[in-house]
């Protein structure tokens, strides 16, 4: 699919308002993101025309499923998307392969996108067809349902909270399948989270909602790097490195290569070249004004200080990075700022101590 999202919703309930005007990309994965409450599933729900907004605008490309000013409004069993639940609500008197084939029922011979084999294998659950709802794990569940939505031929997939649910173990085991959803999928997908992590690995574009009003809108990075939105992602704070694998070492070390210079990581199996996707948190960023020659800490690269903000925490500050176009956060004491007259336009040091790498 080509073209923007355009989604212009007023909701108004008596303890609740939704006033949300988004555009958003018409590929890869926009994440609503927010705290409990705050309008990702009430705007999520408009998309897909389970909410009627008082006054609504939502357009997939140059498909228009509402628009009030010229009185369009498509109802849900018509707007060609698939949307999945916190809950996967399969059909328990139903085998795998026959929840699977109710979505593609939907759509005529000639016009299914997806087939059930590829689905299967791109979900990782061919092996599961024959299987009833009652005997998978809570993460199965979920991949099932994904898969009857996709094949359902959409123009846009809808994701609600699908690892809320889930236990930690159940979580992982989902979510490589997700990643492989965001970049083996052409059509875009709207993921709902308040989780931080999920977020992290699976988002090109966050969109940040707080009381029913969208606070930030945009690139992944360029959102998650802001210092004027410390209370969004709290002690969360930090920002994704998109690196390359650039060399495994002899130590068990592996060196992965971003704009901003190198880090090291535990040895990984995947060749040189290899795309890896890591997640620094302010708080694992440490600052030094010189060069510490007899620190434990390995990942040590050279930035500029953009910015500084106050944080959540009571004498806390952070401070916004660029590490040669590669944007940075770190979380220090007040004092230490001080004490290293940290300002804009100072080249020091950020001492990176954990990364984590997702995926």
């Amino acid at each position: 699919m080509s073209g923007e999202i355009r989604a212009r919703f007023r909701v108004d309930r008596d303890s609740f308002n939704l006033d949300v005007d988004l555009t958003l990309p018409g590929h890869g994965v926009s994440a609503l993101f927010g705290p409990s409450g705050s309008g990702k599933t009430t705007c999520l729900r408009a998309m897909a025309g389970l909410e009627r907004a008082a006054t609504g605008l939502f357009a997939v490309g140059d498909r228009v499923w509402q628009d009030d000013t010229n009185r369009i409004f498509v109802p849900a069993h018509r707007r060609p998307l698939g949307m999945v639940f916190q809950e996967a609500n399969l059909f328990p008197h139903l085998s795998v392969r026959r929840n699977m084939e109710f979505g593609q029922q939907r759509v005529p011979a000639s016009e299914r996108r997806f087939t059930l084999p590829d689905v299967g294998e791109l979900l990782g659950i061919g092996h599961l067809l024959e299987r009833m709802p009652v005997g998978l794990s809570g993460g199965e569940r979920q991949r099932v349902a994904i898969a009857r939505a996709l094949l359902a031929s959409p123009e846009i997939l809808l994701l609600d909270e699908p690892l809320a649910g889930l236990d930690l173990q159940r979580k992982l085991e989902i979510l490589p399948y997700l990643e492989r959803l965001h970049r083996d999928l052409w059509i875009p997908v709207i993921y709902v989270s308040h989780a931080a992590d999920e977020v992290a690995r699976l988002a090109d574009h966050l969109v940040l909602l707080d009381q029913g009003r969208v606070i930030a809108s945009g690139p992944l990075n360029a959102v998650m790097g802001r210092i004027d939105l410390p209370a969004a992602f709290a002690d969360d704070a930090g920002v994704v490195v998109d690196t390359v694998i650039a060399e495994h070492e002899a130590d068990e070390l592996t060196r992965l290569e971003f704009p901003g210079g190198h880090i090291f990581v535990s040895r990984r199996n995947e060749p040189p070249g290899t795309p890896i996707r890591c997640r620094i948190q302010a708080r694992d960023v440490s600052l030094a004004l010189v060069p510490q020659a007899q620190a434990s800490i390995l990942n040590c690269v050279s930035a500029v200080v953009v910015d500084l903000a106050p944080t959540t925490t009571p004498g806390h500050v952070l401070v916004r990075l660029d590490a040669a176009g590669a944007p940075l956060l770190a979380r220090i004491t007040q004092r230490s700022a001080s004490r290293l007259d940290i300002r804009p336009g100072l080249a020091l040091r950020a001492q990176i101590k954990s990364v984590a790498l997702l995926g």
